[in-house]
């Protein structure tokens, strides 16, 4: 009973897993080709391959298995890494700069408690 609840855990994690990837694929191919290579990251179709690969093994393939862990690893890379910066790039970033400097808060400046 115990080993069926744990795989039961980790086909909804790994469900999960798959979904975050199709969207982090769907991201990748919404975004504009040149931003990637004003990001310096890897191009487009390279990362469409990746993460389409990354959706295909973790539909496919158990998540305890070798490939699909790599697969996540490739989806973690985009989502941390070139996203930010394909975001940062084309201008989508969190909404518009309010005019601060970096150390504001949400309150006003932070100043160290001075």
């Amino acid at each position: 009973m115990l080993i069926n609840g744990f795989q039961s855990i980790l086909s909804w994690v790994q469900l999960a897993l798959g979904v975050y990837a199709a969207v982090m694929l769907i991201d990748a191919a919404v975004r504009r080709e040149d931003a990637y290579r004003a990001a310096s990251k890897q191009t487009k179709g390279m990362w469409l391959i990746f993460l389409a690969l990354a959706t295909a093994l973790l539909f496919i393939l158990p998540i305890m298995s070798f490939l699909p862990v790599i697969g996540v690893i490739a989806v973690i890379v985009y989502t941390v890494d070139v996203r930010p910066a394909l975001r940062e790039v084309s201008g989508g970033g969190s909404g518009p700069r309010r005019g601060g400097s970096s150390s504001d808060g949400p309150y006003g400046p932070f100043n160290g408690g001075r």
